[in-house]
């Protein structure tokens, strides 16, 4: 990771949610899922946090490296339909050698959405590839 990443940084991402990211999407074979209304699953709000994150870590990135979500702390507080646009903004709170901790808000046309923390570590790509590989194998013996 580059060292020019500071505290302070702000990046906002905006989504228009599609259908397919609404609950019934979240695991198509739960009748559980199912039965629940059409709105944006915590799921899908989960993910968009995460890729918020990445987009804006992305310009301080080396070659081959890739961040991985650690934690994340949210709250999903009010439903967003199929069609609204989310504006997920991002600042960065901590750098930590290859951790970063993130504050977010996300907000729908008409209500803030969600808020919380998220962290995330940054890793050689290849060595994470081998880890998951190392653990694949050992499943095989």
């Amino acid at each position: 990771m580059k060292d020019t990443l500071q505290n302070g940084l702000t990046f906002t991402h905006r989504y228009q949610v599609p259908q397919n990211k609404t609950v019934p999407y979240v695991f198509e074979e739960s009748d559980l899922f199912q039965d629940m209304p059409p709105v944006f699953a915590t799921a899908f709000m989960v993910g968009l946090i995460e890729w918020a994150c990445m987009e804006a870590l992305r310009p301080y990135m080396d070659d081959g490296e890739i961040s991985l979500g650690t934690i994340i702390c949210v709250t999903h507080s009010a439903a967003t339909p199929p069609g609204m646009q989310v504006d997920v903004d991002v600042k960065l709170l901590e750098v930590n050698g290859p951790r970063t901790k993130w504050s977010i808000t996300a907000r729908d046309e008409k209500d803030l959405i969600g808020e919380g923390t998220h962290e995330r570590f940054t890793i050689d790509g290849t060595k994470f590839r081998g880890i998951v590989a190392k653990k694949t194998a050992s499943d095989e013996k």
